[in-house]
């Protein structure tokens, strides 16, 4: 999945304009319930402003808070006019760079904005492909990392009709073996579904429903 697969597009994304003073810039993060925006001139992108850089600045003043939040224009202590993504980004590769930061923006090549992409998006993601959000039972197993391991877990959940709802594999950089976790729908063949798996090889380190 790309970062424009799963990117706020324009039209429902909260900006400013650059010549927006600080002060209503933060009466927009408050009524959207946001950490950030982007700001633009026009449609082009300029950087983001977010609270903490709001407060950081106005505590590093010289001014009165009330005079420099009403003086001060978001341009004045815009970041990230450099850090941006364009859209054709593996969305996984983004979440080092919103770890602590609670947005990027999404450019084409002239730097108009398109949209963005927030951390609560990026976690939702991964939650989505866990199965946060459906019920289930999720089994936790090793395997050793033969060719066709992956086709022959498919097979035989078919042939118990399971029906998965995620899967995810982890040590992709071990040659002997695998972590995998599969969720799939509460059944009565678990029971039998865990045992088949176990006579072929794959070692169950923890069965829970959720």
């Amino acid at each position: 999945m790309y970062v424009k697969n799963i990117m706020l597009p324009k039209h429902h994304s909260v900006t400013v304009q650059q010549d927006m003073i600080l002060k209503d810039a933060l009466e927009q993060l408050e009524k959207h319930q946001i950490d950030g925006v982007p700001v633009l001139k026009g449609d082009q992108y300029i950087g983001v402003v977010t609270r903490y850089n709001i407060y950081e600045s106005c505590f590093l003043s010289s001014k009165d808070k009330d005079e420099y939040i009403t003086t001060t224009s978001v341009l004045d202590i815009v970041t990230h006019q450099e850090k941006y993504l364009q859209g054709d980004e593996v969305f996984e590769k983004t979440l080092l760079s919103l770890k602590d930061f609670p947005l990027l923006a999404v450019v084409d090549k002239n730097r108009k904005f398109l949209g963005v992409v927030t951390r609560s998006d990026i976690l939702g993601t991964f939650g989505s492909a866990f199965g946060v959000n459906r019920p289930g039972v999720r089994i936790a197993f090793t395997s050793v990392e033969t060719e066709g391991r992956i086709a022959r877990l498919s097979e035989i959940a078919h042939h118990f009709h399971e029906h998965i709802i995620s899967l995810v594999t982890f040590d992709e950089t071990d040659k002997l073996v695998r972590r995998i976790v599969m969720k799939v729908e509460k059944s009565n063949n678990i029971d039998k579904f865990t045992k088949k798996l176990e006579e072929q090889g794959f070692r169950i380190l923890s069965i829970q429903e959720d």
